[in-house]
């Protein structure tokens, strides 16, 4: 069972998201949350699904919904 649902629409911030999710994750942490995260491209023209994809891969709890454009 998930505690937290983040769900954060994003464009064009590709230099943020890793540092967004290690907020995110270490204060789930911290109080003891089970969550997901939901990542929502809204049509990035920067490297943000490539980000996704790479925090996806190394986290299970991270999802991601490309939109092609805003």
């Amino acid at each position: 069972m998930i505690d937290l649902s983040l769900v954060i629409p994003l464009l064009n911030e590709a230099e943020s998201l890793p540092e967004l999710h290690a907020w995110i994750k270490r204060i789930c942490d911290d109080v003891g949350l089970s969550y997901e995260v939901i990542f929502i491209d809204d049509g990035s023209k920067d490297d943000s699904w490539k980000i996704i994809g790479q925090l996806k891969d190394a986290n299970p709890e991270i999802r991601g919904i490309r939109f092609q454009r805003n």
